[in-house]
């Protein structure tokens, strides 16, 4: 019935958002680059991360469960996904941050820097998002319990393009939050601090995924 869909949706949209609220490497990633990059150029993040949740949508709703079933895939991507918060960690660390202001560097580049720049980010949204095996766990686990067998494919199809677009929709209001000017200013003498913290917090990430069982 259409009260009962409209309860499965609540269900699984409720959910959905609360784990938006949560703070993950997705979001530390969006707030960075906004504020070094500027936000037009962290839509790439935001457009990466939306695609690799995308794709675990994609593979919840075919109801192959791959990433459940076959232990061995799920470890190898969970060791890959730790391996790479890591090392996005180390990197942050070890940053030396920036001494001129990100906003005229984004306002004043070319179209093809500013494009050249874009896809860079969006490859490291896209990876930051796909080697991250909370995405597949947390979605899988969300339509095998929020539906049931009988749920119509086209249903489940509407509501995975609803939580693409509520993917891709907060992380880009995150990002021109965050790339507001006078954020920018406010947090420009800061950025080393900014990245300092986003490493240790990829790296808490990191081992906190690799101690999980």
């Amino acid at each position: 019935s259409l009260m009962h869909l409209w309860q499965q949706f609540l269900i699984i949209a409720g959910a959905h958002f609360l784990a938006l609220l949560s703070p993950g490497p997705d979001f530390f990633l969006i707030v960075r680059s906004a504020i070094v990059n500027g936000p037009r150029i962290a839509s790439g993040v935001c457009a990466g991360i939306a695609l690799a949740n995308g794709c675990y949508i994609a593979l919840a709703i075919s109801g192959v469960m791959i990433l459940n079933e076959i232990s061995g895939l799920f470890a190898l991507l969970k060791w890959c996904g730790c391996a790479y918060l890591a090392w996005l960690g180390w990197r942050f660390l070890h940053s030396t941050g920036t001494s001129t202001p990100p906003q005229p560097t984004h306002l004043l580049t070319t179209s093809s820097h500013t494009a050249r720049h874009w896809w860079i980010e969006f490859r490291t949204g896209f990876t930051s998002g796909i080697l991250n095996p909370k995405n597949s766990l947390f979605y899988a686990s969300l339509f095998s319990l929020g539906f049931e067998a009988n749920t119509p494919l086209s249903i489940q199809a509407a509501f995975g393009a609803w939580m693409f677009l509520a993917v891709l929709v907060w992380d880009l209001g995150v990002a021109r939050a965050a790339g507001h000017p006078p954020v920018v200013r406010r947090f420009m003498a800061h950025v080393r601090q900014i990245e300092r913290a986003t490493g240790a917090i990829l790296l808490a990430l990191a081992a906190g995924i690799a101690a999980s069982r």
